[in-house]
């Protein structure tokens, strides 16, 4: 979710959240959660607790289920709708999901162009998305050429895109998607099986089981929880101890 509000207003505020598919499967269960701007919370939870479902609501993908959300003041609907997808954008864990075009420039311009921005405009916007991840000088590269670091870059960076930039960030070049989104004004919500990754990156963390946040607080607090993890089918790799290992709070 790239910044760009009022830093008081939350960038999500989801508010008795309930959806049943059709054929009758309830899906969530009255989910109530805050995110404040600028916050990087991982999104944790077994195979069906409603993860995806929960994440579709947030850009008006599913919109039929009882209660709210609200991104970054706006309620999502059908009157805020364009604006609601150019501040929620979703990055795929795996980037050859996400990118398809011949070359990163051309993956980067697709949204905007799409969205109706062309020539001298898109140009400048494709080469800051890029400049922010630290891909300026692989713009003419195919994706397929590229690290698989690299092509999660451009996948941030196509999502970057969308976004008006607030702020002229150092291009400096990264290692790791952890330290670009580090480095960026924007709220992250990280949906993941990764644990350790979300213990590096996330400092706060959710948990939702069948439809219900199970659990939320510091992601080292609760991946050390044994019996939380056990009761929600949450499995560190083995011999992983997440004490012993820095977390997202504790990095710049």
């Amino acid at each position: 979710m790239p910044a760009g509000t009022d830093p008081v207003t939350p960038s999500l505020e989801v508010a008795g959240l309930a959806f049943a598919y059709p054929d009758g499967h309830q899906a969530l269960f009255g989910i109530d959660l805050s995110i404040a701007r600028g916050e990087r919370v991982a999104l944790l939870g077994p195979n069906g607790a409603g993860k995806t479902t929960l994440v579709l609501h947030l850009n008006g993908i599913l919109t039929a289920g009882a209660g709210s959300v609200t991104v970054a003041g706006l309620p999502v609907g059908k009157h805020h709708m364009a604006e609601i997808r150019r501040k929620v954008g979703i990055v795929f864990q795996d980037p050859d999901d996400q990118l398809f075009m011949p070359t990163v420039r051309e993956d980067v311009a697709f949204g905007p162009a799409t969205a109706g921005l062309k020539g001298a405009e898109l140009d400048a916007r494709v080469d800051r998305a890029l400049a922010q991840v630290g891909m300026a000088d692989f713009k003419d590269r195919p994706p397929h050429h590229l690290s698989f670091g690299q092509r999660r870059r451009v996948a941030v960076a196509t999502v970057l895109a969308m976004d008006e930039p607030s702020s002229n960030l150092d291009p400096a070049s990264r290692r790791e998607l952890a330290d670009i989104l580090r480095s960026l004004d924007v709220t992250v919500l990280m949906v993941t099986h990764d644990l350790p990754y979300a213990l590096e990156l996330c400092p706060r963390s959710l948990i939702l089981s069948e439809g219900v946040i199970a659990a939320d607080g510091r992601t080292g607090a609760l991946l050390a929880d044994d019996a939380l993890m056990r009761a929600h089918r949450l499995e560190l790799p083995f011999g992983f101890d997440p004490r012993s290992v820095p977390t997202g709070a504790d990095r710049p």
